[in-house]
């Protein structure tokens, strides 16, 4: 009981409790853009820079993102996650280089020299740790970059990102557009005594500035700032403090047990605490004597448990990386020692303070009488009154994880508007060199697709651009329908997710069509441009008319694509709350046909989805093998089955449900353990009566009636409580749940049919003992 609560605990205490990791965490601020569409946008460069010169509240605010980077002249071709930071990134994080220094505002800058800081895992891995690393290069994505930091091992901030180079040197138009969001977020550092007010309303009067310096770009656009703590862990808050409630149950099971034990423990020792009282010993020093030792007991307990919080903690964090936010922080500090040491004597107390006061009998000359040979029946009352608890309290936990299974399994069964089996989604990173070769680039990537069709057991293939379902990436668009007014400001026009596909997306996901067709082979840089878009956007913006042979306007991309098809709605944010996001809506565009100016962010990686014939992830090695027989400058990277990107987007709810299943399991072992450990205790206590029954002419049934009906009423009434005590816990986890009502009547009843089952079992040892009672033996004995 203690060991799983210091477990639970030190998630919660390092993700909910603790501090961020960096020189006073108060004054950090995530910062986003946001708009009518999104409340936690991604950053306009050029806006970024506004807001960094023209703010008067933040000390210093820096920009980064997010990309990977291809590494060559280092053995193998590899690819290697990156971030892209501006340079006050580490100095807003307080982060000091475990060698040589930061990015200069100089080289933070377009024709910067190029420079780079390594995480200290990758000096460990491709440097052995060598003090002498400072000024060796790294080839990245073909240009030379001179390494001038290393970083302490102890940072993390988000993503666990092996190189940082400056945000300032990347020069891609589109990047730069002021319109244009590149995936780029911020964090800033108040100034000491700006309050996140003052700072919200100095970004206000900037983005007011800008709205009128730029009203089509700007217009509606404002700053999003949140604590950056908040921020990092997200809604995770309410499903820990709900499992740390949960996990209080097990405990207080484990205590009643205990209790119990030491209940029955103490009447042998009734005649001893007679003969203390009798030679003067107080009521106080008795308990105290029993609660000293109880709490002993308690402590020897919390260094059992504590060895068990390290493993299962451990454990826990292998099982579900994903689901926890600031997950490399989580370990068992001196909060969590005192933590452990607390519940470990409060569990002592709780446990002990029953029997020892149970034990204190004020009629000394009839204990000594009695000379321990009888029951008490306030005693046996107060153990019936530990099992209903514990009976309640485990009926509360299945329940709580009934609710969650049924959940997953629900959301297990939710179309996604494709199918998402024997699908292997992966990247490739071409060879640099092809950067400035837009005829090149189409042609290697149309020979990369004729080979991986050629491969033994590959059905379908498709590139892919601009976000995958359900793998939590994404690109909008803003656009306007042909033959209707054009928004007078970009962040006036409706915007929609899209995807750049090519004719085998549709076979390759066995996505559905509606209506018209989908993008064909012939949809190339030489043919109209052309889009198919899902049956949500045709409802809203084609109500009463065929989309197909319409026009759409994509200003961003120079296109004006004609409408040739419509396919089924893919849910893309999640399988639960996929309606309840602000853009839903969704077009395909041919890979073909996308302008020669954003193929240099084609080359940097696009991904390519495969449909096989065997398990996905069979197919990753030949492909990897495939793709450097080509160049040996190019990565093949990311592989992952779809499949597996769908249970990643169930991460926090597999981790909820895991962990109120293990309690729930704890709970029920506990809970049969009490029941059975009581009712033997009981028929013990009543061999004499059972005997004189059986010699009176009981029969064996009646025996067994008798023992079980005891059990089978405390664990009725037990049943009883915990209904209506989970009739009021599980609405507070009724965000958590999907397809099924937090009072769902079939998982009540199943759960305490199963429950009461249990119990019964439970009580059948003992009392097919006292079926085989035999009333000589039993009466000679008393």
């Amino acid at each position: 009981g203690i060991g799983v609560n210091t477990a639970l605990f030190s998630i919660v205490n390092s993700v909910l409790l603790n501090p961020l990791p960096y020189p006073q965490p108060n004054q950090l601020v995530a910062i986003y853009e946001k708009t009518t569409q999104f409340g936690r946008g991604s950053i306009s460069y050029p806006n970024f820079l506004d807001w960094q010169r023209d703010n008067r509240t933040f000390s210093e605010i820096a920009g980064y993102r997010n990309d990977d980077f291809n590494l060559t002249g280092q053995g193998t071709s590899e690819r290697i996650k990156t971030c892209m930071a501006s340079a006050q990134y580490f100095s807003v994080l307080g982060v000091q280089m475990e060698l040589g220094r930061n990015f200069t505002l100089e080289e933070d800058k377009a024709g910067g020299t190029p420079v780079v800081v390594i995480s200290s895992a990758f000096w460990s891995r491709k440097f052995a740790s060598a003090r002498d690393v400072l000024g060796k290069r790294l080839t990245l994505n073909g240009q030379d970059y001179t390494i001038i930091g290393v970083l302490p091992a102890s940072f993390q901030f988000r993503r666990s990102n092996e190189l940082y180079v400056p945000l300032g040197q990347w020069t891609d138009p589109t990047f730069l557009n002021r319109g244009v969001s590149m995936g780029m977020n911020g964090v800033g550092r108040l100034k000491p005594g700006a309050t996140q007010a003052q700072a919200q309303a100095d970004t206000d009067a900037i983005s007011t500035h800008l709205a009128e310096m730029y009203p089509t770009t700007n217009k509606g656009r404002t700053v999003g700032l949140y604590p950056l703590k908040a921020d990092m862990v997200g809604g995770i808050s309410q499903f820990l403090y709900i499992l740390l409630g949960a996990v209080g149950f097990v405990l207080l099971i484990a205590c009643a047990n205990v209790a119990n034990l030491l209940l029955a423990r103490s009447l042998a020792r009734t005649r001893e605490f007679a003969i203390r009282t009798a030679l003067g010993a107080s009521r106080a020093r008795v308990i105290w004597q029993l609660l000293t030792e109880s709490v002993l007991l308690g402590l020897v307990g919390g260094g059992a448990g504590l060895l068990l919080a390290a493993y299962a903690t451990k454990s826990v964090l292998q099982a579900l990386p994903a689901a926890l936010p600031r997950s490399a922080e989580i370990g068992l500090d001196w909060h969590v020692m005192v933590f452990t040491f607390s519940v470990s004597v409060l569990a002592g107390v709780i446990f002990g303070l029953t029997p020892a006061v149970r034990m204190w009998r004020p009629d000394v000359h009839e204990t000594l009488k009695e000379g321990g040979r009888g029951s008490s029946g306030a005693r046996h009352r107060a153990q019936g009154v530990f099992v209903v608890a514990e009976m309640a309290i485990a009926l509360v936990l299945l329940i709580g994880a009934g609710l969650m299974i049924r959940s997953l399994a629900a959301l297990w069964g939710v179309n996604p508007g494709f199918d998402p089996h024997n699908v292997l989604n992966f990247s490739v990173a071409l060879q640099p060199s092809l950067l400035s070769q837009p005829g090149t680039v189409r042609g290697t990537m149309q020979n990369l697709q004729e080979r991986l069709l050629a491969m033994p057991g590959v059905q379908a293939v498709s590139s892919l651009g601009g976000g995958l379902p359900l793998s939590g990436d994404d690109s909008e668009l803003p656009f306007w329908v042909d033959g209707r007014p054009k928004p007078a400001a970009q962040t006036d026009m409706p915007f929609a997710l899209f995807y750049l596909v090519d004719s085998g997306y549709a076979a390759t996901l066995k996505l559905p069509l509606r209506k018209g067709r989908f993008i064909a082979t012939t949809d190339d840089a030489k043919s109209p441009s052309v889009v198919v878009i899902d049956e949500m956007f045709a409802k809203k913006f084609f109500p009463n008319e065929d989309p197909v042979g319409k026009y759409l306007h994509l200003e961003l991309l120079n296109m004006q694509p004609r409408i040739i098809g419509v396919t089924g709605h893919v849910k893309h944010w999640s399988l639960d709350k996929d309606s309840e996001s602000p853009i839903q809506e969704q077009m395909y565009l041919p890979m073909g046909q996308l302008p020669e100016q954003f193929l240099p962010l084609v080359v940097r990686g696009f991904g390519y989805i495969a449909r096989t014939a065997g398990a996905p992830e069979s197919y990753s090695t030949p492909i990897r093998e495939m793709v450097t027989q080509m160049s040996s400058q190019q990565v093949a990277y990311g592989f992952e089955s779809m499949d597996g990107i769908i249970s990643d987007s169930l991460a926090a709810r597999r981790f909820s449900m895991f962990l109120l299943g293990v309690f729930a399991s704890v709970a029920l072992i506990l809970a049969s353990i009490g029941i059975y450990g009581v009712v033997s205790y009981l028929v013990g206590q009543r061999m004499h009566e059972l005997g004189i029954r059986v010699a009176l002419g009981a029969q064996r049934g009646d025996v067994l009636r008798l023992v079980l009906g005891q059990g089978l009423k405390m664990a009725l009434i037990g049943v009883a409580i915990g209904v209506a005590a989970a009739l009021g816990l599980t609405r507070l986890m009724s965000q958590m749940l999907f397809g099924v009502s937090a009072a769902d009547p079939l998982t009540y009843l199943g759960v305490a049919i199963l429950l009461t089952i249990i119990a019964l079992a439970a009580c059948y040892v003992p009392a097919r003992r006292a079926m085989r009672v035999d009333p000589i033996i039993a009466l000679r004995y008393e």
